[in-house]
């Protein structure tokens, strides 16, 4: 089982909870999936801290970063089944680029991504 330094419970909004598909996707060690790659540590809590500031309306928890551009993947707390692909750095009212249901809705896009990144 790999280990990932992912979000504490007291950096975590009130009442969210990383679901289940995540936390075994992450322990399969599958975190780089190129273009998009899972984020930890400092770059994770410096995502959150820079989505807190330039989206305040939103509680975003951000999970994964696309390395070719600005998107990021979060849920948007206390939730934690829909994910959103946040544009960051656009202005705020823009910055959403696509919703996925679940968790594996997203993961699914994220492999499609993948492959097409691989061509």
């Amino acid at each position: 089982m790999n280990k990932i330094d992912l979000l504490s419970d007291d950096e975590l909004p009130t009442g969210f909870t990383y679901p289940r598909q995540f936390i075994h996707i992450a322990e399969l060690g599958l975190l780089d999936l190129e273009p998009w790659y899972v984020l930890q540590s400092n770059a994770l809590r410096q995502a959150k801290a820079g989505l807190a500031s330039r989206y305040p309306e939103r509680n975003l928890v951000p999970f994964a970063r696309r390395q070719d551009n600005d998107d990021i993947a979060c849920w948007c707390a206390p939730d934690s089944q829909q994910i959103f692909v946040i544009h960051d750095f656009a202005s705020a009212g823009w910055e959403e680029r696509a919703i996925f249901p679940k968790f594996y809705d997203w993961f699914r896009q994220a492999i499609e991504d993948l492959i097409e990144f691989d061509c």
